[in-house]
């Protein structure tokens, strides 16, 4: 990042400074696994948009075992299977 005034590189500091407060509270809280590996497992979960005549329907995918323990650990809710269902009409 190429920041010029002081208040924009203040703020880019206290982002990376919270980005690292949330990797370090997410890795002592899991206690198991390294911001990396969180991460890895965390980032196969995704949003499908399913358009069609009836219809769009936003999904996500199925949790995975690790995916569900690592969310339980750190304390967040299980997302809903379904996000978001508009009928054409």
């Amino acid at each position: 990042m190429h920041h010029r005034t002081e208040d924009r590189i203040r703020a880019h500091v206290l982002l990376c400074w919270l980005a690292l407060l949330l990797i370090r509270i997410a890795e002592t809280r899991d206690g198991t696994h390294t911001w990396r590996r969180i991460r890895e497992h965390l980032d196969t979960l995704h949003l499908g948009v399913f358009t069609g005549n009836a219809g769009e329907v936003r999904q996500r995918t199925e949790l995975t075992a690790e995916q569900r323990d690592i969310l339980t650990r750190l304390g967040i809710s299980e997302p809903p299977r379904f996000l978001q269902i508009d009928t054409a009409g």
